[in-house]
């Protein structure tokens, strides 16, 4: 299909090339890496004809080139989430759209996750493809991802031959020919050093805490052939946002297909979208060791005094990782989250805080704090069920300054960088068979 490119001007002047695409039902494809108009343009691998398909299907496409990318502005000075969103807020604005639908592949995730979490009256649906919620899991859980962040020095040295590793590892180096042909349509998009500033500022990026937020009826798509490893971020992500249903696709025909009948309607949510009452969320429970005999030795009055800075220290820290506390239950505390990595990450703060506070501390506070995830009962604002009892005995099996995790953790937590050490099976009070427990390590 004929396009004709079109410019609007971001809030900072940059100028963002556009094209509308089809007839019928508004679609705005926030940019992915090398300027989602330019990859088609280039007739890219799947995303042409996905688009061409979805063109025919009755949706009336606004693709754009992100800045720094394609018929876009070069050598812009500012790539971060708010650029990025105000790029999408100008096409939108410039197509004249009330209400539409919003998807974003890869990169473009992050950038449609966040405006459909700012503007819930204008975003009907969010279709999201291989995308994710922080911009480090992304470099750090994706195998290609790792050799592209591994390489980028050698960008400006030999920009030919930094993209024919990194296309090389995006195609699990298994087919020169697609490589080379993808290295010539990323090589035509932009600079080096534009491209660097891009892929920086994107590591930077997390729109984890937003996921709640999104209120359109959203489909998270995971691909594995066109990002292998990308699957267990999109099953992360399509359990933190309320109500999200995930598939998981092929390329081809179908794939498009499936995805243009849910932004057209011609598909209802699926059976296995969460029951009403729950929803995927990573439970942490934290125990404080002694507190009965701390109690006893210091008195009511002291005791409570190191309680209350026991208490204000993990709200601390469940706050900064985006942590929702449940209950305390004076020596410890339930809390709940929607990402696992942000989870596992604040419980590892959590006991370095604890650390450190004990180095001068009169009264060391030792903690001990257990993970699991699943499926939790929601009701009147406190969680219960096999889930939350689980997290619980882990805690209990679980040492002074020890963080101990169940299997679905480790399983969810693959390729992250978070380093497990196998504690083998334990017998749990409540539970008939024994469970599989993980260390997670956390000091230096």
């Amino acid at each position: 299909m004929e396009l004709r490119t079109r410019y609007t001007k971001s809030a900072d002047g940059t100028n963002i090339a556009y094209a509308l695409l089809g007839e019928g039902e508004p679609v705005v494809a926030a940019s992915m890496a090398w300027g989602d108009l330019h990859l088609y343009r280039s007739a890219f691998r799947n995303m042409h004809a996905m688009y061409e398909s979805w063109a025919g299907s009755g949706l009336r496409l606004a693709l754009y080139d992100g800045r720094g990318f394609g018929a876009s502005d070069h050598s812009v000075k500012r790539q971060d989430l708010a650029a990025r969103l105000e790029d999408a807020r100008a096409v939108v604005d410039a197509c004249g759209l009330e209400t539409f639908c919003l998807t974003g592949i890869g990169a473009g995730a992050p950038v449609a996750i966040a405006y459909a979490a700012a503007h819930s009256e204008r975003v009907k649906k969010l279709v999201v493809i291989n995308g994710y919620a922080r911009g480090e899991d992304y470099y750090r859980s994706i195998p290609a991802m790792r050799v592209i962040r591994g390489i980028k020095d050698m960008a400006e040295e030999d920009w030919h031959t930094f993209l024919m590793t990194a296309t090389s590892a995006v195609t699990q180096f298994a087919d020169p020919e697609s490589s080379a042909t993808m290295a010539a349509v990323f090589e035509s998009s932009t600079s080096p050093r534009e491209y660097l500033a891009w892929m920086n500022a994107s590591a930077e990026i997390d729109v984890t805490n937003l996921l709640p937020k999104v209120k359109a009826k959203t489909l998270v798509a995971a691909v594995n052939q066109m990002m292998p490893g990308s699957v267990n971020l999109s099953r992360e992500l399509a359990a933190s946002i309320p109500d999200a249903e995930l598939v998981e696709l092929e390329t081809g025909p179908a794939f498009a297909e499936t995805l243009a009948m849910f932004l057209t309607g011609r598909v209802a949510m699926s059976p296995t979208s969460p029951r009403e009452g729950t929803t995927f969320r990573t439970i942490l429970f934290t125990d404080l060791v002694g507190h009965t005999e701390m109690m006893r030795r210091l008195g009511d009055e002291m005791g409570r005094a190191v309680l209350r800075e026991h208490e204000a220290l993990t709200r601390d820290v469940l706050k900064q990782y985006g942590g929702s506390e449940v209950k305390t239950m004076g020596d410890g505390f339930l809390a709940s989250f929607p990402s696992v990595t942000r989870g596992v990450e604040c419980a590892i703060a959590l006991q370095k805080a604890f650390g450190e506070r004990n180095v001068a501390a009169e009264e060391p506070l030792n903690v001990r704090v257990g993970l699991n995830a699943g499926e939790p009962i929601e009701e009147d604002g406190d969680l219960f069920g096999e889930t939350v009892i689980l997290a619980a005995r882990i805690a209990s099996a679980s040492g002074g300054g020890e963080v101990l995790a169940s299997l679905a953790v480790r399983e969810l937590c693959a390729g992250k960088g978070f380093a497990f050490a196998d504690r083998g099976e334990q017998a749990m009070r409540g539970f008939e068979d024994p469970v599989r427990v993980f260390e997670i390590s956390w000091r230096s």
